[in-house]
């Protein structure tokens, strides 16, 4: 966890920098096309749409596995598909039918999500067992993996500042923001890890390690408190991502760069229905084909293409004139180099089917972008 947050922490303050020069929409999508050409940020535009479909992905089956932890028979089979399309087709038609009613189950399961977490560490904290804790195996002798995944959990920041045009001063706020709310998450995951690990003996083993530490902490009621906290995160999650990420799809259309009908907006709802309906479509279908490891795994390192190329423009926009950052990040070209190198090492430690892969998903965007400039 220590390498992730270290890595996370040298690309995040790249992003606090960067961020601060734009007062518009557009994210990552937005700072790519500055620095480097329409080419370049429509390609950062199109992986930002398959890492959220293959987070929603990884997700939709994090879903099944903690239901499974009440409910065995739903771990596999047609009972696992059909949780799975309930869920997604669920937070589908939230989206559909409108954005207040999405954007008001958003606050709600956000809040209803860290309260649990909130007590696994005040009760977990004082039961750590030390031996518990020095009896911890890795499951996985491959250690970058393990960072992988921790970029996966730490991951999607990022989609928090697609529309910076609407805070009030985003070149002021936003690297306040963002800083503090990426020390605040790193803080609880260390702290609900530290808990995890105190008390769940071989909790790598542990195919819902939360949960197990609940029953462990209060029992067969915890477990089942674990598992609904565990479920509600998850669709909290997904149904904001099935919120945000089709209104990129939708703007992605409206200026000509994928099909025109994914442009369309419902005639009574007033929302992108056919861009919220497929990217419901394509997490389910990827979430079917595959485990959670799978599809958080090669969220990440999509994620880590983009992440690179942020802190690269970094150095380009310094050396250009403009308006100045709101937050200048001391000794930022060396700060983005080592961004640019963390991201680098990680997919290098990739296999060459994972590689092959990244290239062919890069590679099918080019007909948008070629047929557009036509």
């Amino acid at each position: 966890m220590f390498a992730a947050g270290l890595g996370i922490a040298l690309i995040a303050l790249c992003f606090a920098e960067v961020g601060s020069r734009f007062r518009e929409h557009g994210g990552v999508y937005l700072y790519t096309r500055t620095a480097f050409g329409p080419l370049v940020g429509f390609e950062v535009g199109w992986l930002l749409i398959w890492t959220r479909v293959l987070s929603a992905a990884a997700n939709l089956n994090l879903f099944v596995l903690y239901l499974a932890e009440l409910w065995p028979e739903v771990a596999a089979g047609a009972p696992r598909a059909l949780v799975m399309l309930v869920l997604a087709g669920t937070v589908a038609i939230t989206n559909v039918v409108g954005v207040r009613g999405a954007a008001w189950a958003i606050d709600f399961w956000t809040i209803a999500k860290l309260a649990p977490l909130a007590l696994l560490i005040v009760l977990g904290l004082p039961q750590i067992d030390a031996d518990t804790l020095a009896g911890q195996v890795a499951a996985d002798p491959d250690w970058t993996q393990a960072i992988l995944i921790m970029m996966f959990a730490f991951g999607g920041f990022e989609s928090a500042l697609l529309p910076a045009g609407e805070m009030r001063d985003p070149k002021r706020d936003l690297a306040f923001a963002l800083l503090v709310g990426l020390a605040i998450v790193a803080a609880v995951y260390v702290l609900v890890q530290l808990v995890v690990v105190g008390v769940v003996a071989d909790a790598a083993a542990a195919k819902a390690p939360i949960a197990s530490a609940f029953g462990i902490l209060l029992g067969p009621p915890g477990l089942t408190l674990a598992s609904i906290a565990a479920m509600v995160s998850v669709y909290g999650w997904t149904t904001g991502a099935t919120l945000a990420q089709p209104r990129v799809i939708h703007a992605m259309a409206a200026r000509g760069e994928l099909p025109g009908a994914l442009a369309r907006v419902h005639p009574r709802f007033r929302t992108p229905a056919f861009a919220i309906l497929l990217f419901a479509a394509a997490s389910l279908a990827l979430a079917l084909a595959g485990s959670f490891a799978a599809n958080a795994t090669f969220a990440a390192i999509v994620r880590l293409v983009y992440y690179a190329l942020t802190c690269a423009a970094l150095i380009v926009l310094r050396r250009r004139d403009g308006e100045a950052p709101g937050f200048r990040l001391l000794a930022g070209p060396v700060f983005a180099a080592l961004g640019i190198g963390f991201c680098a090492w990680l997919l290098t430690t990739r296999t060459f089917e994972q590689l092959w892969i990244l290239v062919a998903l890069i590679a099918a965007g080019l007909p948008f972008y070629l047929f557009r400039r036509k």
